[in-house]
């Protein structure tokens, strides 16, 4: 910890500068499967599990700060749109852009994806983010809505097209080896972590939702705030006891952290432990990887296939009881949210999902880096057919016209009559 950030949350590990923390980190690839290259266009995930005296939290992002949908009922059909096609066992670009077309929320995302930033240049030249709106709560009650920043002390470098595919042909481990080899040899790589702050009354009111993780919050409203640093500074010993079993969930607070109605986030909530339980098995959180071994397991949870505890021994498993059994820690009790309004699936309405895109390609973005994203654009539309290129155009001259029109020249189409529009 290097910034005092106890007003804002009573979580114990946060408490007070100096305070350090055990961390164990998980970078990988999204899309493929094992053995997928290192180098290949794809948000890079950036899971950090600490492990603190009241229990592990799990921080589960990216390296982007948004991304792709922000429903959580179309997240299997996101992921099937990356896996391989059923019938043919090959990768589809087809049905990707399919997917894509018909969710112009995704199209932020697709404009960092198809930058450089999509071949980060190794794990060590890359930021994380929580991209989700988590909250933070103080020991008064208050309320604060929260991004999770983590900004490379390493610099960032990103790989061109040309240069990954190289790579990938060459050497398909490239990141995992880099990593490995520089915490080998001494030299630790760091991340300074900081926060955006919100404070619960300023969300009812601001520009667009504050939990649409397709979007992000404005730096000049909520300036970036530093936590405390990130420092990897030992390698796993085995590598499937410890990172292939590892098990991250955001379901995984302690208190002074909640998740925030990010529709996403709740979705994840339920899908994370649900994966592990049918990866790992009923006891993952007994795997030592995954055991909060700074805080004592104080519940009544037993049995299962590959328990590796006492199991409870001869205690009663239920509470309340008069045997001395574990109780619950008003400490951990969440915040009250009001609510109001009618249960259901509700629409996101009619949110600006090209205002933040434009701001991205027009005025973050130089004459080189959009000349790459519409190179690493063009080369992932090859075999894609016209009429979804065509609705892929029209959304791209919706963000901005020069972006559509040269999407258009790459891919060989026209671009369609937007007086329609």
């Amino acid at each position: 910890m290097t910034g005092d950030v106890s007003k804002f949350t009573k979580a114990d590990f946060l408490s007070e500068i100096g305070r350090q923390t055990p961390v164990f980190a998980r970078f990988s690839t999204v899309a493929g499967e094992r053995g997928y290259s290192d180098t290949d266009r794809d948000p890079r995930g950036f899971a950090l599990k600490f492990y603190t005296e009241e229990g592990n939290f799990d921080m589960v992002g990216n390296n982007t700060p948004v991304f792709f949908i922000r429903d959580p009922i179309k997240f299997p059909d996101f992921i099937h749109t990356q896996k391989r096609d059923p019938k043919t066992g090959m990768r589809d670009n087809q049905g990707a852009w399919d997917f894509w077309v018909q969710q112009p929320e995704s199209f932020h995302q697709l404009t960092i994806l198809f930058s450089n930033r999509g071949t980060p240049d190794g794990f060590r030249h890359m930021n994380g983010y929580s991209s989700h709106a988590y909250k933070w709560v103080n020991e008064a009650g208050d309320v604060h809505f929260v991004q999770y920043h983590f900004k490379t002390d390493q610099g960032i470098k990103n790989l061109t097209g040309d240069q990954a595919a190289k790579l990938k042909s060459e050497d398909p481990d490239y990141a995992t080896r880099d990593l490995h080899d520089t915490i080998e040899r001494g030299d630790p790589p760091s991340w300074t972590w900081y926060v955006q702050i919100m404070p619960e009354a300023d969300a009812e009111n601001y520009k667009y939702d504050i939990t649409d993780i397709t979007k992000v919050w404005s730096h000049n409203d909520y300036p970036l705030i530093e936590v405390g640093k990130l420092v990897l500074n030992r390698n796993p010993d085995n590598f499937f006891a410890e990172t292939e079993q590892a098990a991250f969930s955001p379901s995984n607070t302690v208190p002074g952290i909640e998740p925030s109605n990010d529709r996403m986030l709740q979705g994840r909530l339920f899908s994370y432990p649900d994966t592990h339980r049918h990866r790992l098995g009923a006891n993952f959180d007994q795997i030592p990887i995954n055991c909060p071994y700074r805080a004592r397991v104080a519940n009544y949870q037993r049995d299962g296939p590959m328990n590796t505890t006492l199991n409870g021994g001869g205690l009663t498993n239920y509470e309340p009881n008069t045997m001395g059994g574990p109780v619950a820690d008003p400490k951990s009790a969440w915040s009250h949210p009001e609510v109001t309004g009618k249960v259901g699936r509700h629409s996101f309405g009619e949110p600006d999902d090209f205002a933040q895109p434009r701001e991205l390609y027009k005025k973050v973005m130089n004459d080189y880096d959009r000349e790459h994203l519409i190179k690493n654009t063009a080369d992932h539309m090859k075999g894609v057919s016209k009429d979804i290129l065509e609705k892929a155009v029209k959304i791209y001259w919706q963000i901005d016209p020069d972006y559509g029109e040269r999407i258009a020249k790459a891919v060989g189409v026209k671009v369609p009559n937007m007086a329609k529009l």
